[in-house]
């Protein structure tokens, strides 16, 4: 029986018993998902109150103040708290099936992973009720920082360091559950593309977040306790900043972008009924990403004065890595070139994708030239650029990713009329906000002004982007009545919905059930599971193992524990150095001695998990069972 199965014949009460306690990386993928698609709907509201404020000259819709707290949270929300948990919740979904694991390396670190990186966000957004959100922009520049009035800043820099270690937690169980867990068989050259990117994604993470770690905590010391790491008139260096924040935001671009690829690469697969074409130049392709994607941090910074050896040197290391991505791009074309293509709506957002994301690339590419740069940095061509690679990049694959694998996560399929619906509003919309930007940007509008003065060119082309925006958000309303219409159906599917599934995760049944897999896999080549098919094997797989007994890790509130004790204690540390108040210190006493007595009772803890007998197993249909 499946989990989803289980949960079904639950009160709600157990339910939400088991969600908080679950390590089943499954379940943990829905918290993702879930998570991540309110706070995508959150920060897709601030962007529309910003379309609004922006659609006619001088408006007074929202104070300067607040747009700044909109437009700060705007990109903080969808970067940190929208695209990285609903790239996590594929992930945890499908990696583990892919590769032919019953479970990641850490289940109790997945656990604490998501319970942080929420904790976190809840953290981070709790500031627009409790003084003001932060107002410094999302790169939140140590010079407005250490300036801005308020908490607003401090609950940025506290709550992203919390959501931050949640997510490196989940980058190195990533990468441990890659390296050790896979299949029999599954040789690296013969893991599908999206396991390939959450390989080399988690790899930036390993090394792209301690850097944000370490300027966060020097902005908190700086903040709180009058460090002056970055403060110019105490002998700081607010430019120290822009490295820090950089040398993570740049490879931050491609954790991003590549799991997004490997969503790509598997939809142009399974609906092209191919192979993809070049395999083995795709997976040197994205290591190549991974690896340039650390060499090009300062082309955000060529204003900055680092002078004109710095500026060529990083000119030139940017204009280098739009090769592996032009590699990236033939390979796909030529995998639809000659394929018998099904157009369902993953595809539609696939195709979409092609020219949305190569027009972002060629205004990147634009930006190596750093005295085009001079003209064009904070302006809103920039603005542009950036939503043409995320949003045209990365939503595209989480909407694509969303129809693909919402049958083998829930068990039933999306409506392919209403997605194709969502496709069409969201992509209309998406062009028709972001492309007229670049001649914003060409005709001298700059970046974050809340308001602008008519009659300079300028007024047509914000009213047409904000119209564009309207569409967008239609778009993700009809996604939402979509979920609602086919939850409530609950029409059933089998193990490969859309009929050409190429990799292991649609061999078993839709959902899983909470081993993964009854017995190991044994992979026989690249795209096993078509192969199994192609000859004839009823069950999809050949096995690597007997039917045996399977141990399995046991729930945990632990890690629900440690992250609300943090949380807890963020609160005590924001408040501490105001210093005319008496209970922060015990708050934050508090909350440590949750967070470190939590960890405590783990470390003491002799979990030893349990076992689902052979027996039950046998059993068709039969709940397994026996610890």
């Amino acid at each position: 029986m499946s989990s989803t199965a289980q949960a079904q014949k639950k009160g709600f009460g157990a339910t939400l018993w088991d969600y908080l306690t679950t390590v089943d990386h499954k379940k943990i993928a829905i918290l993702y998902l879930v998570s991540g698609g309110f706070f995508f709907v959150v920060g897709g509201i601030e962007a529309m109150l910003i379309r609004i404020q922006l659609a006619v000259p001088a408006n007074d819709f929202v104070s300067a103040g607040v747009y700044n707290q909109i437009m700060t949270m705007h990109g903080t929300t969808m970067i940190f708290l929208a695209a990285m948990p609903l790239l996590f919740a594929f992930m945890n979904a499908v990696v583990p099936l892919q590769i032919g694991a019953r479970d990641v390396a850490f289940p109790f670190l997945n656990s604490l992973g998501f319970w942080l990186f929420f904790f976190g966000g809840v953290f981070l957004n709790l500031s627009w009720f409790l003084g003001g959100a932060p107002d410094a922009g999302w790169t939140s520049y140590a010079s407005l920082a250490i300036a801005s009035g308020g908490h607003g800043v401090d609950f940025y820099a506290l709550g992203l360091q919390i959501s931050g270690a949640g997510t490196l937690i989940a980058g190195i169980n990533f990468l441990v559950t890659i390296i050790n867990m896979r299949a029999p068989g599954m040789t690296y050259m013969r893991m599908p593309m999206f396991t390939w990117t959450t390989f080399i994604a988690s790899a930036l993470i390993l090394f792209a977040f301690p850097p944000l770690t370490v300027g966060l905590f020097f902005l908190i010391l700086d903040r709180m306790f009058f460090a002056n790491f970055f403060a110019v008139e105490m002998g700081g260096n607010t430019i120290i900043w822009e490295h820090l924040f950089w040398i993570f935001g740049h490879p931050e671009v491609y954790i991003l972008v590549l799991p997004a690829f490997g969503i790509f690469s598997e939809i142009f697969a399974i609906f092209s009924r191919k192979r993809l074409f070049g395999y083995s130049a795709l997976v040197f392709a994205t290591i190549l990403i991974g690896f340039y994607g650390f060499m090009v941090w300062a082309h955000h910074m060529f204003t900055t004065g680092l002078g004109a050896t710095a500026n060529a040197i990083f000119a030139v290391a940017t204009m280098a890595i739009a090769v592996p991505t032009g590699v990236k791009i033939f390979n796909w074309l030529l995998t639809i070139w000659g394929g018998n293509i099904s157009f369902s709506t993953p595809m539609l957002y696939a195709l979409g994708f092609i020219p949305s994301f190569v027009a972002g690339g060629v205004t990147g590419v634009m930006q190596a030239v750093a005295p085009l740069d001079y003209q064009l940095h904070d302006s809103y061509f920039i603005v542009a650029h950036f939503h043409y690679v995320i949003v045209g990049g990365v939503v595209l694959a989480l909407l694509g990713g969303l129809h693909l694998y919402w049958p083998k996560m829930f068990g039933t399929m999306l409506s392919e009329k209403l997605g194709k619906i969502t496709f069409a509003l969201f992509f209309f919309g998406f062009h028709a906000t972001f492309f007229i930007q670049h001649f914003l940007g060409l005709l001298g509008m700059p970046r974050r002004v809340y308001t602008f003065v008519g009659d300079q060119g300028w007024d047509l082309y914000n009213l047409i982007s904000s119209v564009g925006a309207a569409f967008m958000a239609l778009g993700v309303i009809t996604l939402v009545i979509n979920i609602i219409m086919t939850s409530v159906k609950n029409e059933r599917v089998g193990n490969d919905p859309w009929e050409d599934g190429r990799t292991l995760e649609w061999a078993i049944p839709s959902p899983p059930p909470f081993y993964n897999f009854k017995q190991t896999p044994l992979v026989r080549g690249l795209d096993t599971y078509w192969i199994e098919k192609m000859e004839g094997n009823p069950e999809g797989m050949t096995y690597a193992e007997p039917i045996g007994d399977i141990h399995m890790p046991n729930n945990s509130i632990i890690p629900f524990i440690m992250s609300a004790g943090l949380f807890v204690a963020a609160f005590g540390a924001l408040y501490f150095i105001d210093g005319d108040k008496a209970w922060p210190l015990p708050v934050l006493a508090l909350g440590l001695l949750i967070t470190l007595g939590s960890m405590a009772a783990r470390s003491l803890k002799d979990d030893l998990g349990y076992h689902i007998h052979k027996e039950d197993l046998l059993k068709e249909g039969g709940q397994p069972g026996g610890h």
